[in-house]
């Protein structure tokens, strides 16, 4: 163990209660009930992820690892390191419910959410999520995203916290890298989407149009309109949405999970620019 590691023994340990196995949204309600002028924390799981939410700018409150670590930190989370907290096993089982975890937690500070009219005054390509309730599939739209060239997302009230553990494990830390804001509810709130500029994109498996014959210019405002797994986008929202759009499935396949949908509709939007 490094020497200015700090060793735990016992899991009750006050010093490492945010790490206790609380949900999220335990942690912010736990943080406010400070009184503080905090919006809360977060925690980020695994170096890499830990060292975007860095490179992402979120401020580290303090810092898990295994107590058996031999790996070094790394220069990246050294730097801006507060306490660094040893582990001992029955700590490690005690909170993550096995018996190892990617090596390293992180806890963050969280930042205030921006405005919605922020995000989309600073995004060219946009997603939309409706009901996506589900971390994992969160990561992934959100790493897919980033890798294809979106730039910001919103997101109504029923979603999952795009901070959550899972969902930042899952996009590999990138999902720290995209602005985002929540709405309230669609299709009511797509009129302030519609109202920035965007040209929205509903996908559904029903769509008339086929995601690969869509044209733009290079600097027309597009948001993709993604809904949850299974029941997908509202009738509502489909409705509302400017262009009814889909992914021509070949065989009995009526669908795409909305994490590889997602990724095949990002491709086809950066495509379409360049037609």
């Amino acid at each position: 163990m490094f020497e200015h590691w700090v060793r735990i023994d016992d899991p009750q340990d006050p010093r490492i209660a945010v790490f206790q196995g609380l949900r999220d949204h335990q942690l912010r309600q736990l943080r406010e009930a400070d009184g503080g002028d905090m919006e809360g924390v977060f925690v980020g799981e695994g170096d890499l992820v830990v060292e975007r939410a860095l490179e992402a700018g979120y401020q580290l409150h303090s810092i898990l690892v295994d107590g058996a670590r031999t790996k070094p930190i790394p220069d990246r989370i050294e730097q801006d390191a507060p306490p660094i907290y040893a582990a001992a096993p029955n700590v490690l089982q005690h909170i993550t419910g096995y018996h190892l975890h990617r090596g390293l937690l992180a806890c963050f500070r969280r930042r205030p959410l921006m405005s919605a009219d922020d995000v989309l005054a600073g995004a060219a390509t946009l997603i939309v999520l409706e009901g996506i309730n589900n971390p994992t599939n969160l990561g992934v739209i959100l790493r897919c995203g980033v890798a294809l060239g979106v730039d910001a997302f919103v997101m109504d009230n029923t979603c999952s916290d795009p901070l959550y553990r899972r969902a930042g494990r899952v996009s590999m830390g990138e999902a720290y890298r995209l602005p985002y804001a929540r709405l309230g509810s669609f299709p009511e709130d797509l009129e302030q989407i519609h109202a920035a500029g965007f040209t929205t994109l509903a996908l559904t498996p029903g769509g008339e149009v086929d995601i690969g014959e869509l044209s733009f210019a290079p600097d027309q405002k597009v948001a993709l309109v993604l809904g949850s797994e299974g029941p997908g986008l509202g009738d509502g929202t489909i409705a509302a949405c400017s262009i009814r759009t889909r992914i021509p499935m070949s065989g009995a396949v009526d669908s795409l999970n909305v994490g590889s949908a997602a990724s095949v509709a990002f491709y086809a939007i950066q495509q379409s620019r360049k037609r």
